[in-house]
């Protein structure tokens, strides 16, 4: 995947992220497992450079 493509996959999750946060608990499920696909995702940018 291109780091352009990941930077913009990145952002929508980030921003998900972010939108959940505001609806549910920090601990929730929801907004944990959306931290960890972002963490992925920044890994694999960070990994592509």
């Amino acid at each position: 995947m291109s780091n352009s493509t990941l930077l913009q996959k990145i952002e929508q999750c980030r921003e998900e992220m972010l939108t959940l946060s505001r609806s549910h608990a920090l601990t929730s499920e929801a907004v944990v497992t959306s931290s960890v696909k972002l963490d992925q995702l920044i890994n694999e940018y960070q990994n592509n450079k």
